[in-house]
């Protein structure tokens, strides 16, 4: 397993020459599915920016991925980038059935994401108790923001500035200072810079989507937030901690919506209702439902 840190661009240097003027997200995996693909307690997304296509996590199953791959017509081949949001199972379990797809790619993540996480005698952390599996891949570990390619950014670890707690209680994390919490502190999400505002993308969202927001329009561009898209870890809250956050949502000028995986089914409704959104603007996630650029978001009609 070839592992190494890297940080392409300093966030200090966040000033945007170019913005990305063609992007297509697509759902791969997710709990809901309407016909094409199957299920799972899960997520991955297809990205394609400006001529570039970027696999977002690896869904939660060997084989869940490649099916809905399969079944929406979405070739995996030929993949340079893939990003890990994260070290949960439901987000990396699927890298190692695809790993000789992506045998040649860089596999970006948050710096943290190899830290042991400890359990009854065993690990948690799929990319450590399946290393051997995943040894010829090539690991970039980012410890800050970093801007991948124009107008494309990895935030990194984000700063916890609001105490949202958006991750389960799991345990333990072994880190370099010692043996602390498990606050998922890897969790990194996918910014995109455009003319209509900050498109962003998450797997779980365990650093808070507060948090994920604020950070991106200090790293990335102090703009409105037009899409946030994917997991992010709300199904557990109550009305008063879902009223906050839609009121940070509202803050920030998020336009578009589209909850998938632990976002929770109630959540996105609570949202929709308390920031006054239309429907087709506050959707529920399922397999095969995209946010395109310029059409906003494309959901099925049982989503819808």
């Amino acid at each position: 397993m070839t592992r190494r840190s890297l940080c392409l661009l300093p966030f200090t240097l966040a000033a945007q020459t170019r913005r990305v003027r063609n992007l297509r997200i697509t759902v791969l995996t997710t709990m809901l599915t309407e016909g094409s693909g199957i299920g799972e307690w899960g997520f991955a997304a297809m990205v394609e920016a400006d001529g570039r296509r970027i696999l977002f996590d690896t869904g939660g199953r060997p084989d869940t991925l490649v099916t809905n791959c399969r079944e929406l017509k979405v070739d995996l081949t030929g993949l340079e980038d893939v990003i890990l949001s994260h070290n949960h199972g439901d987000h990396t379990v699927g890298l190692a059935t695809i790993a000789p797809q992506v045998a040649k790619a860089r596999i970006h993540t948050g710096k943290g994401i190899f830290y042991s996480r400890p359990s009854g005698g065993g690990e948690r952390n799929f990319l450590v108790s399946h290393r051997a599996r995943l040894q010829s891949l090539n690991f970039i570990e980012h410890d800050k923001p970093v801007e991948l390619f124009p107008g494309i950014w990895l935030t990194g670890p984000v700063p916890r500035k609001y105490p949202e707690r958006n991750f389960s209680n799991l345990g333990k994390i072994v880190t370099p200072a010692g043996t602390v919490e498990d606050n998922v502190p890897e969790d990194s999400s996918l910014v995109f810079d455009t003319d209509q505002g900050l498109v962003v993308l998450s797997g779980c969202g365990h650093a808070g989507i507060a948090n994920t927001l604020e950070y991106a329009r200090k790293v990335v561009r102090d703009a409105p937030v037009h899409a946030a898209i994917g997991g992010w870890h709300l199904f557990p809250l109550n009305d008063e901690r879902l009223d906050w956050t839609a009121g940070k949502m509202k803050e920030f000028g998020v336009e578009h919506f589209l909850g998938a995986h632990c976002t929770g089914i109630e959540a996105v409704y609570h949202i929709r209702q308390r920031n006054n959104m239309p429907r087709s603007k506050c959707v529920v996630g399922s397999v095969g439902s995209r946010f395109e650029l310029g059409k906003g978001i494309q959901a099925g009609a049982l989503a819808r």
